[in-house]
């Protein structure tokens, strides 16, 4: 069986994160492929990005915002990692590959099903040069049954897997949640399952094919509402910001703005009644329990905003505190990203990026006491480190620019004089 080489490439992280020594090649692009290999760099992983030419990962091409004229949306899905630009139309950009391949522990993508197939680097080819390779697949559907060979995307997700069914106001037309949550899960998943894949080659020294989907990222997110469908036979509908299974749990208008107040059982609610100078509430037989609040959710919404619109944000988050009730600001993006507490956890990070310069991204949402990530590269430019990766893997400098005269890579000084 091959054994991966224990001398690091050139370049290569040295950071000692829980899985440093893992080597993945990411041939995904956009969003829930690098959100994966995102994760894994950040744990330690050697992730080097695998673009394809001409262009390179298409978010490189969302035209805004950009930094210096650097693709924002590209920086912060894409730090952490090295990156090469690899035409794999041509026989030596195969050729590269595979002997990347030969060193690897891990490879995902997200072309359709059969694309890399039709290149001559599908599992059954890859599996073979290296046995140990995990294989991790992010596709819209899944690599079987009768919609394997459609596309995905976010939106279409979301709207396949009932999410915009039960997102919005009611009465309203559907809508999608704001943040792209299939896309994000879906690498989110694959991270998972690349990991525990990973386990079982320590093990067993077996790799094997991990397959995850945008539509199985949407309908993971459902547990709520399909235990309702699968109990009742009956499609939930949307709720606003209202929980589907108790109340009060919502966001309520403030004199400044909103708040999330979460009654979830009825201590929390018998708390909040006092709290709101009602305790008379606690004994009304329209929301003297769960049932009954969820019954008449429309009059119990109405009798705590008339009192909850005399006072603001902070006397309301300072007097639910107080009572042990769980309350919570309604964030924008800047507040959240600016507060004390994102900031203690480490979740926003600058790096310095040759091009962009100073730039702030989200840090590792997980933590580890003897094994801490670290964020400490920013994202490559096209074909960063060719030059770097190909010279670790026994290329000579005039191989290297005969490739690069073929356009069978590309490095920065080559695209930029192109």
């Amino acid at each position: 069986m091959h054994r991966k080489s224990d001398v690091p490439t050139p370049g290569e992280s040295t950071h000692t994160g829980p899985l440093a020594g893992m080597r993945v090649l990411e041939l995904a692009q956009i969003m829930a492929g690098p959100t994966c290999g995102m994760m894994l760099a950040d744990m330690g992983a050697d992730v080097v990005k695998v673009e394809k030419l001409p262009g390179g990962d298409d978010s490189r091409g969302y035209r805004e915002p950009r930094v210096n004229g650097v693709s924002a949306p590209f920086m912060i899905l894409n730090r952490n990692k090295r990156g090469i630009a690899l035409n794999l139309k041509k026989p030596q950009g195969r050729e590269i590959l595979l002997r990347m391949v030969r060193d690897a522990d891990v490879l995902t993508e997200n072309y359709r099903r059969g694309t890399l197939e039709k290149l001559g680097l599908g599992y059954d080819v890859l599996s073979g040069v290296n046995p140990g390779l995990i294989y991790c697949a992010v596709s819209g559907y899944g690599r079987d049954g009768p919609y394997g060979d459609k596309a995905g995307f976010d939106l279409i997700a979301q709207g396949f897997t009932g999410l915009m069914s039960i997102t919005g106001e009611p009465g309203r037309p559907p809508v999608k949640t704001g943040n792209s949550i299939a896309d994000i899960n879906a690498g989110i998943l694959a991270t998972v399952g690349i990991i525990a894949a990973y386990v079982h080659k320590l093990r067993t020294g077996e790799g094997q094919v991990v397959d995850t989907s945008l539509m199985e990222a949407g309908l993971q997110q459902t547990y709520w509402h399909a235990a309702m469908y699968f109990a009742t036979g009956q499609s939930p509908a949307p709720t606003g910001s209202a929980h589907l299974l108790a109340a009060p749990y919502q966001a309520f208008r403030v004199a400044d703005g909103w708040i999330n107040i979460g009654g979830a059982n009825q201590a929390n609610w018998e708390r909040i009644a006092l709290v709101l100078g009602h305790p008379e509430w606690c004994a009304d037989a329209r929301y003297a329990s769960n049932t009954a609040r969820m019954e008449n959710l429309d009059s119990l919404v109405q009798d705590m905003e008339r009192v909850l619109i005399q006072y603001d944000q902070a006397h309301w988050l300072s007097a639910f505190d107080q009572a042990g009730v769980p309350v919570g600001p309604v964030h924008s993006i800047a507040q959240a990203l600016s507060h004390p507490q994102a900031k203690a956890r480490g979740m926003v990070v600058e790096l310095n990026h040759p091009e962009a310069g100073l730039t702030q991204s989200l840090g590792c949402p997980v933590h580890f006491s003897k094994t801490p990530t670290q964020v400490t590269r920013p994202a490559p430019m096209l074909g960063e480190h060719t030059r770097e990766l190909l010279t670790g893997y026994g290329y000579s400098q005039a191989e290297i620019d005969a490739f690069i005269d073929e356009g069978v890579v590309e490095t920065p000084k080559a695209s930029m004089a192109s």
